[in-house]
């Protein structure tokens, strides 16, 4: 099963995500698509360690998520990747445009391969302000067709709003 759960900063996706996969009663390995690259950012990945059960599986991986899915997923486990958008940001600052491109279509080509329950989290960035700046704005279009794309292909799609889960497709909760 393919699940794709959205939300905005703080809204309780990777919580949501976090207690699906704990319910599932499957092995879980959380990928982390973050880096620490300063102390708010470390502070961050230190509070979501805290936070998962100490015997999940663990995977870094900023960059090449469809090789560290493909590498992983296996029938009967659970994989959740935490965030899209941050492995999104990870992408743009490379500035190499055939890069993401190129990481994006090898996520969306290798869904549909992969065996178990895949759930992966991200952040809406879509709902407000157009954002001032080429890099921004660039940001907010790419993580946009990122989730259509991703939609298109899930079986259930979560969008989450203070702490509330509504499931836009698929089977309810």
């Amino acid at each position: 099963m393919l699940e794709l759960i959205l939300g905005g900063a703080r809204s309780g996706k990777s919580r949501l995500a976090e207690k699906l996969a704990a319910d599932s009663a499957l092995p879980v390995t959380y990928i982390a698509t973050s880096q620490a690259l300063d102390g708010e950012m470390n502070a961050r990945i230190q509070h979501h360690r805290e936070r998962r059960p100490a015997h999940w599986g663990l995977v870094e991986e900023p960059l090449e998520l469809a090789r560290v899915l493909r590498e992983h997923a296996a029938q009967g486990k659970c994989l959740l990747v935490d965030c899209l958008t941050l492995w999104l940001t990870n992408l743009l600052m490379l500035d190499d445009p055939a890069r993401l491109s190129a990481e994006r279509e090898a996520l969306l080509a290798c869904l549909d391969e992969l065996p178990g329950r895949i759930m992966l989290v991200s952040n809406e960035t879509g709902l407000g302000v157009v954002p001032l700046g080429e890099l921004t704005r660039r940001y907010v279009d790419e993580a946009g067709w990122l989730h259509q794309a991703l939609a298109e292909r899930c079986q259930r799609v979560i969008f989450t709003v203070a702490g509330l889960p509504m499931v836009l497709k698929g089977e309810a909760l």
